[in-house]
């Protein structure tokens, strides 16, 4: 048997493809300009740092004899720009320098950190001190007391997941698209200002919008009294309940029951505003989103806390990104729940048209 010459013998190296990040180094320089930089991420550069200072600890990573660790920054701006452009990964891959699965990994990576570590402390239900607060803002927009946030649910287009199929079929939406649509759904209710406090992410798009309500934790936080003598409003596809006001739905209104709707419908446009813009800030919700059913929620649950740190950080949506929401208001089959509430309802409506706060456009 032949001895190999220890001279002959040499040590594997591991090849790395070297890819151009002149891309984001353009962007991750401190020179290039601002509004640049929010038009390209939905955010300007200071909210970008207090993103990154947010999550730094649980998405860094050590370097390796092998390779430099990819900065926080750069494992941000990957998910945030892929959130923002809904752009396919292979040129996000191109963009950032980086290869096509560690893209989609850092994604998923970061959107399920943003959901474990943030979602906590910008996504709650308001409380007592706040409540006052948020109570007198839907009043003064609705001439409605004791509002206390507003409830819509949208669909989020997806492809053809591999299980569960005819959970995931949205009947409306292939209607209307003409093509077969599947979708998952997300219910939230937002304050005055379109900040979300609660959330319902994931249940298939076959289900009405009462029963996902069913499903969900507000409706057991409600039904516990979590909103006693308080309301949320919603649209006519929500069941009139004890803490959950709806408009009138049965034909030839008064004008008292038309003037109520009215009112209500102001407050229920503040949610259906909110989804608009988190749809408008984040592209990959309008374009039918891939990857695995189980890894979609964290997705879309950081979008919303990605919606409310704009929100609350005072960051304007470009007028260019705004999007009209397709949702179907179907009337709830479930009708009215409470009888309390019904007499509730139908003494809002009298005080409101005996206040003077009553619309007018009835008579239009």
């Amino acid at each position: 048997m032949m001895a190999v010459s220890p001279s002959r013998t040499h040590q594997r190296r591991l090849w790395v493809k070297d890819r151009s990040k002149d891309w984001w180094n353009q962007f991750n320089s401190p020179d290039f300009p601002e509004h640049e930089f929010k038009r390209a991420f939905r955010m300007s550069r200071p909210t970008f740092e207090y993103l990154c200072e947010e999550l730094g600890s649980a998405v860094a990573k050590e370097d390796t004899m092998l390779r430099a660790a990819i900065p926080v920054r750069q494992r941000v701006a990957v998910c945030v720009w892929r959130l923002a452009t809904g752009e396919p990964l292979r040129l996000v891959s191109k963009r950032f320098g980086l290869g096509i699965s560690t893209c989609h990994k850092l994604v998923l990576e970061v959107c399920a950190a943003i959901k474990l570590l943030l979602m906590p402390k910008l996504v709650q239900l308001p409380d007592q001190t706040s409540l006052q607060v948020i109570s007198q803002k839907f009043e003064y927009v609705s001439g409605i007391p004791n509002i206390v946030g507003a409830m819509h649910t949208t669909h989020i287009p997806i492809i053809a997941p591999k299980v569960e199929v005819a959970a995931y079929y949205n009947k409306r939406h292939t209607e209307r698209n003409q093509k077969t649509s599947y979708s998952m759904t997300m219910q939230g209710v937002v304050d005055p200002n379109g900040v979300f406090t609660d959330v319902c992410i994931g249940l298939p798009g076959s289900m009405t919008d009462d029963q996902i309500l069913e499903k969900s934790t507000i409706f057991q936080l409600g039904n516990g009294g979590l909103f006693r003598d308080r309301w949320v409003v919603g649209g006519t596809s929500y069941p009139l309940m004890d803490w959950l006001l709806v408009p009138y739905t049965h034909q030839n209104l008064t004008w008292t029951q038309h003037a109520f709707n009215e009112k209500t419908g102001e407050v229920a446009k503040i949610a259906r505003d909110a989804f608009a813009r988190l749809k408008g800030r984040w592209t990959c919700l309008q374009k039918r989103t891939e990857g695995k059913l189980q890894d979609l929620p964290n997705v879309l649950g950081a979008c919303v806390v990605l919606h409310n740190i704009c929100e609350m950080r005072g960051e304007t949506l470009d007028p260019e990104l705004r999007v009209d929401l397709t949702d179907d208001e179907i009337v709830s089959e479930k009708g009215i729940q409470s009888v309390a509430a019904m007499q509730a309802r139908d003494g809002i409506a009298h005080n409101l048209l005996h206040r003077g706060l009553a619309g007018t456009t009835f008579f239009n």
